[in-house]
């Protein structure tokens, strides 16, 4: 996967994409495998959440993950539910005006992380509804594994 940075458009572009028509918990169980599959697939040390209006669906931690990467999944996260967009959305919001989210929206940045890897989980013509969030690589990378796995998830 790439390290190349997005552009907040093409983010966008992604999150426009990127809606289901529904999601419920055997969704969220689905999903998750899938992330596990792949992640197994590529021998890649990630921990995979996703939640729903707050409740947690699935969680799973591969091999040469740590406690730590908890952390980081729960501040990425809440980026997400508090704006509405991918936490790699925000950081590159911030980032394109030279500053971070904590400066600019007045967070801990013991409790927000803009870093990439968490993505809203949009139903269409409802809006987010949930967050599935993956930890463990570059920020760019796990934003782009939890893209490539959600893309497919929704084109079944």
């Amino acid at each position: 996967m790439s390290d190349d940075p997005l552009t907040l458009a093409e983010l966008a572009a992604q999150e426009d994409d990127l809606q289901l028509d529904r999601f419920d918990n055997d969704d969220a169980w689905a999903l998750g495998v899938a992330l596990v599959e792949e992640a197994r697939r590529r021998e890649l040390p990630v921990v995979i959440d996703i939640n729903r209006s707050g409740q947690q669906l699935f969680h799973a931690a591969m091999a040469g993950t740590a406690a730590d990467n908890d952390i980081w999944i729960e501040r990425k996260a809440r980026v997400v539910t508090r704006f509405g967009h991918s936490s790699l959305y925000m950081g590159q919001l911030c980032r394109d005006a030279g500053t971070t989210l904590a400066a600019k929206f007045e967070l801990s940045a013991e409790q927000y992380a803009a870093h990439g890897g968490a993505f809203p989980l949009i139903v269409r013509n409802v809006g987010p509804v949930g967050v599935v969030t993956v930890s463990g690589l570059p920020q760019v990378q796990d934003h782009r594994l939890v893209v490539m796995v959600l893309r497919k998830f929704i084109r079944g």
